[in-house]
């Protein structure tokens, strides 16, 4: 059964305690519900690798404890007097933040996530009170609705949750760089961003193309939707591939051979890497000059854009493969991503907290 959460209380949840310390069961503050708030049940989490890369400290000035989880589907259980967006009962998600100025350019075009003034992450931030923001490995959140998103009754909320970043992440720049009929789209990395961008890039109606160290994941990659499959770790792919793709998305997060995958490129073709690698990576720029290539990044979308998405992801049927796991297997869990051991997201039932 619901509950509602009573005003300036605590929920549970699981929280690093300091970095790189194993996460473990706790309990996190949850503000009232304001005026234009909604309160959600969380029902499931993804776990992200961004959340590997914060709880331990890779990208730097972590904020502990920390409860992360950006990938988060519920159901709204409390709204405030001015809520207009949702009721209760409604099915919804949050993603990778909470809040923003709303009076920039980037605000304004509904690209929150670029706000000219910071936008507010759903966990390890600030909100404007100076309070620490606290994610999705817990059991409620309360969030302004303007930064909630409605998930569509075809989507089950399980395999919606990770859609909430990882669908988002790859969705943006497929959109963005025109993927569709007559484009030969590579996807760099089969993991649990990769595999969403293989089955978004294929309902766009590109040619898909997997680049995957090995040939381990071959099998899976044709089954998500991709025409062609060939391992990075074999010098001949370079060869064989060589200016074939109008868009590469790489969501590896690990320094590349950038001049290599460069070379795979049309003239005039765009690289675009969602992946955040913690060391610095290099590049001859000869390899952009020559073809007039296009190195770019991508950092998940706005609020309207992930509304689009998940409409565009419960049209075509598109959720998350999962692995849904208790939450005293996240350690666990953490492990196994970084093993390249899961198939392709770990969510947490929220149930379990």
């Amino acid at each position: 059964m619901s509950t509602s959460v009573p005003p300036a209380t605590s929920v549970a949840a699981y929280a690093a305690p300091s970095a790189g310390a194993p996460l473990e069961k706790t309990s996190v503050p949850r503000r009232p519900v304001g005026e234009h708030d909604v309160l959600i049940e969380i029902k499931y989490a993804g776990i992200c690798h961004s959340d590997i890369h914060q709880a331990r400290d890779g990208w730097g000035k972590g904020i502990y404890p920390m409860v992360p989880g950006h990938e988060i589907a519920g159901i709204v259980t409390e709204v405030g007097p001015g809520v207009s967006k949702y009721a209760v009962g409604d099915r919804v998600g949050v993603g990778c933040l909470v809040d923003s100025c709303r009076e920039c350019e980037a605000c304004r075009a509904g690209q929150e996530q670029h706000c000219a003034k910071g936008s507010t992450g759903t966990y390890n931030a600030l909100d404007k009170n100076g309070e620490p923001t606290y994610g999705g490995y817990s059991t409620h959140l309360v969030v302004d609705e303007n930064y909630a998103v409605r998930i569509p009754e075809g989507l089950s909320l399980d395999v919606a949750a990770p859609l909430l970043c990882a669908g988002i992440t790859l969705y943006s720049p497929l959109n963005h760089w025109q993927a569709g009929p007559g484009k030969k789209v590579a996807i760099l990395g089969l993991g649990g961003l990769g595999h969403m961008g293989v089955k978004i890039a294929d309902a766009l109606g590109a040619e898909v193309t997997v680049l995957s160290q090995t040939l381990r994941k071959k099998e899976d990659g044709l089954k998500l939707g991709a025409d062609h499959f060939y391992a990075t770790s074999d010098p001949k792919t370079f060869e064989e591939l060589a200016g074939s793709f109008d868009l590469i998305v790489s969501t590896v997060s690990a320094p590349l051979d950038m001049d290599a995958y460069l070379g795979l490129l049309k003239v005039g073709g765009a690289f675009v890497n969602v992946g955040a690698p913690e060391e610095p990576n290099a590049l001859n720029m000869f390899s952009l000059i020559g073809g007039n290539k296009i190195l770019a990044g991508s950092m998940i979308g706005g609020i309207p854009e992930t509304q689009e998405m998940l409409d565009f992801c419960a049209r075509h049927g598109l959720g998350a493969e999962i692995e849904l796991i208790g939450a005293d297997r996240i350690n666990e869990a953490y492990e196994r991503v970084l093993a390249s051991d899961v198939r392709y997201r770990f969510v947490i039932d929220a149930a379990t907290i």
